[in-house]
């Protein structure tokens, strides 16, 4: 099995042309999965393996990545978002000190009520991001 053949089948499946730049990424990302990134800490690893790629290219690939199924988005404040490998329904804590998430099984999350949606509209998902500080 040739190295890269995994991801190229996974990029090829989600609909997206296995380019050189999306190739290192993707191995970057789902050889290690489950994992979280920011487009920064990608970048910095990207680097690091002499992987010569921008820092946009890296913001536009995580993006695809994400449009195409392959990532989800969790969005931790306006200037922050991570991006978790891990597809399937589940929430996050997400430690304010290092800036750091880490997965809640969906098993774990009971929501005891939900807010009636507005007219004419369906809820789509749930995120759940419990944020958590040292004492």
């Amino acid at each position: 099995m040739r190295p890269y053949s995994q991801v190229i089948e996974q990029l090829r499946n989600a609909g997206l042309r296995p380019t050189r730049q999306r190739l290192a990424l993707a191995k970057l990302l789902f050889e290690n999965s489950p994992r979280h990134v920011t487009a920064e800490t990608l970048h910095a690893e990207a680097q690091a393996a002499s992987v010569p790629v921008s820092l946009a290219t890296v913001y536009n690939t995580l993006h695809q990545f994400t449009d195409a199924g392959l990532l989800r988005e969790v969005v931790i404040d306006p200037q922050r978002s991570h991006f978790d490998t891990t597809t399937t329904n589940h929430g996050h804590f997400y430690f304010e000190e290092t800036g750091t998430l880490q997965d809640i099984p969906a098993s774990d999350v009971v929501l005891a009520k939900m807010p009636s949606l507005p007219a004419g509209t369906k809820a789509t998902s749930v995120e759940v991001v419990v944020r958590l500080s040292a004492n």
